[in-house]
């Protein structure tokens, strides 16, 4: 639910990253990072994942039509400690089968990869790109640069976007995606507002980049207890009377609906 990014070359970061409460680290190696510091940070992050970690540690390689990228995976891809490769400014559908080939372990099976897409031909090809490989996992947007490739201002300028990645994910049997970062570490209540809109879009927690902003994706994308009380009651009477019907509030329950309340309870049992 909720993805911390920490910049590869600062490894007393990504140290305290690891202890934040986060789901997931993103150890990132693209943007956080300076050109002249990328080496240092790939051979860090190699070191880092010599071992595993109680916390599964993705990486953010750089990008895939640059000459930066090879190395990234060819360093790190088979390294025990890695969860997950996020791919950057993915705009086909190749570029994924590219990586999942090239990442594939001799004996089956490689690590599991995560697109983002960050442009207009991205967003274009969601669909496509969200079934191009069985080691695909998910897909998400990079609104950074999808907003300067746009010319966004406004927040809600975004919503056709994020609802196409959102039905991109379910048509291809992926999660649900997490939202992209809100880059005001300071702005709590922006985040916290930005996140209902994003629940509401069918996102499911959010990457933060700072980890003051942890407990705020949390409170968003967990079920209040209202809701709770609203999905289990919706439960129990499909199960004492199998069907659709009306409830004593007036909600009328069918199995659409009762899938619905179903995940609704099973997020409030996560770990």
């Amino acid at each position: 639910m909720t993805w911390l990014y920490a910049p590869g070359d600062r490894p007393q970061v990504v140290a305290k990253a690891l202890a934040s409460g986060a789901d997931v680290v993103v150890v990132d190696l693209e943007d956080a990072v300076a050109r002249d510091r990328k080496g240092y940070a790939r051979a860090a992050t190699a070191e880092l994942l010599g071992e595993a970690h109680p916390v599964p540690v993705h990486v953010r390689v750089n990008a895939l039509d640059g000459p930066l990228a090879r190395a990234d995976l060819e360093a790190l891809a088979g390294l025990p400690g890695l969860s997950g490769l996020r791919l950057p400014k993915v705009t086909c559908p190749e570029q994924v089968v590219a990586v999942a080939e090239a990442t594939a372990r001799p004996g089956g099976g490689g690590p599991p990869l995560y697109a983002l897409v960050e442009s207009a031909l991205g967003v274009e090809r969601a669909y496509p790109i969200a079934c191009a490989h069985p080691a695909l996992h998910g897909i998400g947007l990079g609104e950074a640069d999808l907003r300067a490739d746009l010319g966004v201002r406004e927040e809600s300028g975004l919503d056709w976007p994020r609802s196409r990645v959102v039905v991109a994910a379910r048509a291809a049997g992926l999660a649900p995606p997490a939202q992209s970062v809100h880059p005001d570490t300071r702005d709590l209540e922006g985040l916290a507002a930005s996140c209902a809109r994003g629940r509401a879009l069918g996102f499911l927690g959010r990457a933060a980049i700072h980890p003051r902003q942890l407990p705020i994706i949390e409170r968003a994308y967990l079920p209040t207890e209202r809701e709770l009380e609203e999905a289990a009651a919706v439960v129990e009477a499909a199960t004492v009377r199998p069907g659709a019907q009306a409830l004593a509030d007036g909600r009328f329950v069918d199995a659409a609906v009762v899938a619905a309340a179903r995940r609704t309870l099973s997020l409030a049992r996560r770990p």
